[in-house]
């Protein structure tokens, strides 16, 4: 698959996932919480099969899902559920990126 189009699919559900864990959850203002954090992780699944890097393509996930998260995580204070997302996220979808997008 097109690493585009890998990026695309990974972001869209890496996202959805990542705002249907959130929906139970009280915010000030939850609309905009949640967009927020679907931007975030749609961002993490969309670059992860783009970057370049002579390392193997989970330790890009998991470069690329800490490096986007760690500015939410210092503005919401919540360190270690969103670090702990971006992580995990991030390897999963790098490895997945490695093996089905030619990474």
């Amino acid at each position: 698959m097109k690493p585009v189009i890998f990026g695309l699919i990974a972001g869209l559900v890496f996202g959805a996932v990542d705002v249907a864990l959130m929906l139970p959850m009280e915010f000030p203002d939850k609309k905009t919480a949640l967009l927020a954090a679907f931007f975030s992780r749609f961002a993490i699944g969309f670059l992860i099969p783009l970057v370049r890097m002579p390392i193997p393509s989970w330790a890009v996930g998991a470069i690329v899902g800490m490096l986007i998260s760690i500015p939410d995580a210092i503005i919401t204070r919540a360190y270690a559920p969103i670090l702990a997302s971006g992580l995990i996220g991030g390897l999963l979808i790098g490895w997945a990126s490695g093996r089905y997008a030619g990474s």
